[in-house]
């Protein structure tokens, strides 16, 4: 008796070692294809959401804070640093892993609290929900890149689960509370990140971390040379950084002009 085309398929995906995943919803996995023909291997990104770097963004702009707000802002995120240094020293691979965990939080609550906001006024955001989500889903490729270079270990598994509860609900509330301050500090904690990649990038050159071959993911996420290195990537991560710097004190500034984000177009699609 002949197989029906379906059987078939299915025969074909056994021989193939693949598991048929088989839904009443008929709902299928795109086929999806690079430039060249090959086939798109990641779920967690599609060629379109790829890019290139702009690495010549300028990495020394700095905030001069304004007002007692700006000064706490700043002071915090100072704070903040002291730890992470006693903690991670010179593991700047594993030091980009962890902290990347708590970099995708603000941009995720900013959009959660916009888009709240937006439904309960019955009004546009201005684009600045999907800018903000776009950030956070930015911060979750690099935690993914690095993933690929750094293994955390059990107690800074731990230790994410901990940070990271309490940093969502401190920056939940002050979001809450003030988003001027709340995107002023992440603007800080920005420019804190562009000194860090910095410094790793300093480690890499001098020869104290070895200038590994790029990660596949960082490699098609950023449309990186095929030969492309770890030194090529945190150029990427750092630029992407600063991106993120200017658009979160540019949030902070439109409220500190007494304006709503939605007043003024999101820069989507800034990187």
């Amino acid at each position: 008796m002949p197989l029906s085309p379906a059987t078939e398929t299915k025969e074909e995906d056994r021989k193939k070692g693949k598991a048929a995943v088989v839904s009443r919803w008929r709902i299928a996995p795109p086929q999806v294809f690079k430039a060249d023909g090959t086939e798109w291997k990641w779920n967690c990104f599609r060629p379109w959401e790829a890019y290139t770097a702009n690495v010549n963004i300028d990495m020394e702009k700095h905030h001069v804070p304004n007002d007692f707000m700006d000064k706490f802002a700043q002071w915090a995120v100072k704070s903040m640093r002291v730890p992470v240094d006693m903690f991670f020293q010179k593991r700047y691979g594993c030091r980009a892993m962890m902290l990347e965990t708590v970099a995708a939080v603000p941009g995720m609550v900013g959009g959660l609290l916009l888009h709240c906001k937006s439904l309960r006024r019955f009004e546009r955001s201005g684009g600045w929900i999907k800018a903000l989500v776009e950030e956070a889903e930015n911060e979750r490729m690099h935690l993914l890149t690095f993933m690929e270079v750094s293994e955390p270990r059990w107690y800074e598994r731990a230790l994410v689960l901990v940070v990271q509860g309490v940093f969502f609900n401190a920056y939940f509330v002050a979001y809450m509370a003030s988003p001027k301050l709340a995107h002023r500090i992440v603007g800080y904690l920005e420019e804190e990140a562009i000194h860090s990649y910095t410094e790793f990038l300093s480690e890499i050159d001098e020869g104290r971390i070895e200038n590994v071959p790029a990660p596949a993911i960082a490699i098609d996420y950023w449309q990186l040379a095929p030969d492309a290195t770890l030194r090529d990537v945190v150029f990427a991560v750092r630029a992407d950084e600063a991106h993120h710097r200017d658009v979160n004190h540019y949030a902070s500034d439109i409220y500190y002009l007494g304006q709503e984000l939605k007043e003024s177009p999101a820069p989507l699609g800034y990187h």
